[in-house]
């Protein structure tokens, strides 16, 4: 049985502040929808200090801010955007238009249609996140979308070169220096220098995922983001100090992030509380880590791998790392997770940066119902039908017969129209 070695707070405590979130990102959304422009001049003064004349970057600008960025770091970037990119092309060859004739003179099909334009949002502040703008703009630019406009907040009142650069290598057709709400709102709904998008794509802070969520149904999102999340799946074949290293990695995103380990081998549990702390004392973000490990930080006992898998299932966490004697066990029996990272030499880092898969992951239980961002999301499968005159008459009598057994008058007449005009031509051509 799965017993609890170390908890995090409560679902009622992490509620409570949701709901403050949710109220104050209400009020941004209305002042912005009232007041377009002013209003997101106002919000990026009072929150970023940011107030340029203009929030887009012109194309003299990005080449002067591109040119200031290190050589090594603009291949850094162009090295993760080509895996990413690889990656990327093989997932959109798998999507394929379908036409079928499923009766003698009826047709039908699928086609893969790109969104026309998608809103980028690339995450700043304290951690100026870079690969966000291979994971968002570049994957929609894979996908075939047209116009993908990006936002990135400014930090401590200047423009983040290195993620421009990878905003501009992956294919931005617009970059905006604007953060937070605002900037989500203003993709989405549109003011009088920043045209709508269809959607509305990439993590950020609680703020930001609350204004996603509220925006859902007026534009598409990519998923509802909460915290990032790590699930550490381990037996006694790993070592406390990796355990240690990969749960405090993903923890310093922030302090409400959940990092779980669970494990088969109490001798482990038990060490790696003493590895967490001892690298807590020389860890640059140990003042992030160490309080989401005390708040939200959580080792699960279990009896066995197949309970491990249970108990994994049961949290459908964003990053799911397995160190176990046989990683690919879980690849064949786990069915809730966002991403999994099998085996000591892959880690959520690698994910995060450079090695291919997309970082915009499922939280908060999503995994049970959805995977991460992809070029699939970028993408509307929509069918069409077509029928020969005298396919019509044949599918028309069941299908009057159909809407009669609903009461569906006027879907009976749509029918019955096609039987008595295409049956005689049928009848004639015979």
């Amino acid at each position: 049985m799965a017993r609890f070695l170390k908890q995090g707070k409560t679902k009622d405590e992490m509620k409570q502040a949701d709901h403050q979130v949710s109220q104050t990102v209400s009020g941004i959304l209305s002042d912005i929808e009232n007041r377009g422009d002013a209003a997101v001049r106002q919000l990026s003064a009072k929150f970023d200090k940011w107030e340029p004349e203009t929030f887009r970057l012109s194309t003299a600008d990005i080449e002067a801010i591109m040119s200031s960025v290190p050589e090594t770091t603009l291949e850094d970037i162009k090295f993760a955007q080509a895996q990413i990119r690889r990656f990327a092309e093989a997932q959109r060859a798998a999507l394929r238009d379908l036409e079928i004739e499923t009766l003698p003179g009826v047709t039908l099909g699928h086609k893969n249609i790109p969104v026309n334009s998608v809103g980028c949002y690339i995450p700043g502040g304290r951690y100026p996140m870079v690969a966000s703008a291979h994971m968002s703009v570049l994957t929609a630019k894979v996908a075939g979308v047209q116009r993908v406009i990006a936002c990135t907040p400014p930090i401590q009142g200047e423009i983040p070169a290195a993620t421009v650069a990878a905003m501009s290598l992956a294919g931005a057709d617009e970059i905006y220096i604007l953060g937070g709400v605002q900037a989500v709102a203003a993709m989405a709904l549109g003011t009088e220098s920043i045209a709508p998008v269809d959607m509305i794509v990439g993590p950020g802070n609680a703020f930001v995922a609350e204004a996603k969520r509220q925006l859902y149904g007026r534009v598409g999102i990519d998923l509802f983001a909460g915290p990032t999340e790590i699930l550490v799946i381990a037996d006694d074949s790993a070592d406390a100090e990796m355990v240690a290293c990969d749960l405090l990695g993903q923890s310093e995103h922030g302090p409400t992030s959940p990092a779980v380990l669970i494990t088969t081998s109490e001798q482990l549990a038990k060490e790696t509380l003493v590895e967490i702390d001892r690298q807590l004392e020389t860890l640059a973000t140990a003042d992030v880590a160490g309080k989401a490990w005390a708040d939200n930080g959580a080792i699960i006992l279990v009896d066995s791998i197949e309970e491990a898998v249970i108990e994994a299932d049961k949290l459908a966490y964003e990053h799911v790392e397995v160190l176990t004697k046989n990683p690919r066990y879980f690849l064949e029996h786990m069915t809730n997770y966002g991403a999994l990272f099998l085996g000591p030499e892959t880690n959520v880092a690698y994910g995060d940066k450079v090695i291919g898969t997309n970082h915009t992951l499922p939280t908060k239980g999503a995994a049970r119902y959805t995977g991460g961002l992809w070029v699939g999301k970028f993408i509307k499968t929509c069918t069409y039908q077509e029928c020969t005159p005298q396919a019509s008459a044949y599918i028309g009598e069941y299908a009057a017969r159909l809407c009669d057994l609903e009461n569906f008058a006027g879907h009976r007449e749509q029918a019955l129209l096609r039987v008595r005009r295409y049956g005689k031509v049928t009848a004639v051509s015979q």
